[in-house]
């Protein structure tokens, strides 16, 4: 598996506009985008940090994923993940090493990438995603 470098951190918010403020006055960092993921109770703000990236994550539902960890306790940092070459490949090749995976076949993410996470279980409980680009990225 060819990892090409640390494509974004993933950090669980509260509230999505106060974190932006935070980024975007308090740390000077401009916001690359927002998104609202198709099918998913979830709101993204992206901020491009060098050739990496800060994605800040925010529930639009009480009952979705990402609020229900803010009201547990365990919002804050979430998961990185790895741009890969070829997720087909990497997903293959963990499989073949005996590596549990969250997702057995890559879906679409953000911007349009194909993602997969890789069972914390196996990965000293750090949650990790791994993702493809597009050909013709217009990733922020």
């Amino acid at each position: 598996m060819k990892i090409k470098r640390i494509e974004h951190v993933g950090v669980v918010v509260r509230d999505l506009e106060a974190s932006r403020r935070l980024w975007e006055d308090c740390f000077g960092i401009p916001l690359g985008g927002v998104e609202e993921p198709a099918g998913r109770p979830v709101r993204l703000a992206l901020y491009p940090v060098g050739e990496s990236m800060v994605e800040l994550l925010a529930g639009t539902m009480p009952d979705s994923k990402h609020a229900r960890l803010v009201a547990e306790g365990k919002g804050g940092l979430n998961h990185i993940c790895f741009e890969v070459e070829n997720i087909d490949e990497a997903l293959a090749e963990l499989k073949a090493k005996g590596i549990p995976l969250l997702d057995q076949v890559p879906r679409i993410g953000h911007a349009g990438c194909r993602i997969a996470f890789i069972d914390p279980a196996a990965t000293e409980n750090c949650l990790i995603e791994l993702a493809e680009l597009p050909a013709q990225s217009q990733h922020p």
